[in-house]
């Protein structure tokens, strides 16, 4: 039973999460870059740009979107998306291709950090901050909802015209939806934005940015803040950079079962990765609505997270060492239990980070969570991809595991009772 009112706003907030993650090209955009004939490597440096530029833009868009409004914000950032899945479609190059990721690191940009800071502050203002674990989590399972329905979709594209292009199309349609019903939010949600008025647009803009950014600067006097921002950022960011080669381990998984052998190939591809990214979406949506559960049954925040990375880093050397053994089958299980703790981990972090800084400079603290993310993704993308060249997928995430265990000791969070 939740604790809190499923009121007209928990809805919408539930439904962006839906329309958001109606990404039909997030299953197959691994495959799609090998099907333009594109190296690992190359696919890896696509990412690196889309991250960097993410990284660049990151503070200054979470400082708009604290000075000027959340809501404004939001349409920028939907615009940008739309732009650039209609690049991806109609521009089928890799000079476009990264055009196309800077657009899309515009609108990450705008976005990261703001729709968070838009639900914690509904929250402040409705009272309801002791239920943000467990708020988060519903949230967020509406998302991965939005996901498993998307890869059956996109799957049912695929089988049907024969390439992976025509997602990034169908994307477009949900994504403005979605701009529509960020019109629909309350004003209220923008946050606190203190303004000085003095007559000058110009001088009342570059004030309002200050103060934003000397809020913003404060907050980096809390060790703790710092601490978790680096284990947060850490974590995430390999798994943003290992997450997507699944799609190859399922494509050889397709290729070699002796069934479906009436099916052309890329029709057979479809079909497994739609029905496994499916079923992957369901349980991590399963395990995003139980943050709140685990938040109960461990009530020190710090010691959940680090027994989530400990766990993560293992899963993740676990698949390694299965992939590289050729047991395909339990690599993708595994696969899909590290997107389950992923996915349950992160309401965990968010509401920490919550108890750290003020709704004032929510969406540009939470933009400077992501921006350190986004920094170690553009390192680490094309590192992953050389290796994975070179050496296979098996002993490539052997090494990511292997490099969160490591640095572990000295992103441990410690709590109250330490």
């Amino acid at each position: 039973m939740a604790s809190f009112v499923k009121d007209k706003q928990y809805y919408k907030f539930c439904s962006y999460g839906f329309l958001k993650n109606l990404r039909f090209f997030d299953p197959f955009i691994i495959l799609f870059f090998l099907e333009m004939g594109f190296s690992f490597l190359q696919i890896g440096t696509l990412f690196a740009i889309r991250e960097i530029a993410t990284n660049i833009l990151e503070i200054p868009t979470g400082v708009v979107a604290d000075s000027y409004g959340r809501r404004k914000s939001m349409v920028m950032s939907f615009l940008s998306y739309i732009l650039s899945f209609l690049i991806f479609y109609f521009f089928p190059s890799f000079f476009y291709y990264t055009l196309a990721m800077l657009m899309f690191a515009l609108g990450e940009a705008f976005r990261t950090g703001t729709h968070k800071a838009m639900i914690l502050e509904y929250l402040q203002v409705n009272n309801m901050q002791e239920s943000k674990v467990e708020y988060y989590g519903h949230t967020r399972a509406s998302s991965q909802l939005g996901s498993a329905l998307s890869a059956l979709i996109a799957a049912g594209i695929v089988f049907y015209v024969g390439s992976y292009r025509i997602v990034f199309l169908a994307s477009v349609i949900p994504y403005i939806g979605n701009l529509f019903l960020i019109l629909t939010y309350p004003k209220e949600l923008d946050g606190s934005i203190e303004r000085e008025k003095t007559g000058n647009a110009l001088k009342d803009s570059m004030v309002q940015i200050v103060n934003t950014l000397r809020s913003f600067a404060a907050i980096f006097k809390n060790p703790r803040f710092l601490k978790i921002l680096i284990n947060s950022s850490s974590f995430d960011s390999v798994f943003k950079t290992v997450k997507d080669y699944i799609q190859p381990i399922l494509q050889s998984l397709a290729l070699s079962l002796p069934v479906l052998l009436l099916l052309a190939d890329s029709q057979r591809v479809a079909l497994i990765t739609g029905i496994v990214y499916s079923l992957l979406y369901l349980l991590t949506s399963f395990a995003s609505s139980r943050a709140g559960l685990v938040r109960r049954i461990i009530p020190s925040l710090p010691r959940a997270i680090n027994l989530t990375f400990i766990l993560g880093a293992l899963f993740i050397i676990i698949t390694g060492l299965f992939l590289f053994s050729g047991f395909t089958v339990i690599a993708v299980v595994l696969f899909i239990l590290f997107y389950m703790l992923h996915n349950l981990r992160r309401p965990l972090s968010i509401g920490y980070i919550s108890e750290l800084i003020s709704n004032r400079v929510m969406a540009t603290g939470l933009s400077g969570e992501s921006q350190l993310k986004t920094l170690l993704v553009a390192l680490l993308a094309p590192f992953m991809g050389s290796i994975a060249d070179a050496l296979g997928i098996g002993p490539a995430l052997l090494i990511m595991g292997f490099l969160l265990l490591i640095f572990f000791p000295l992103l441990k969070i410690k709590s109250r009772e330490d």
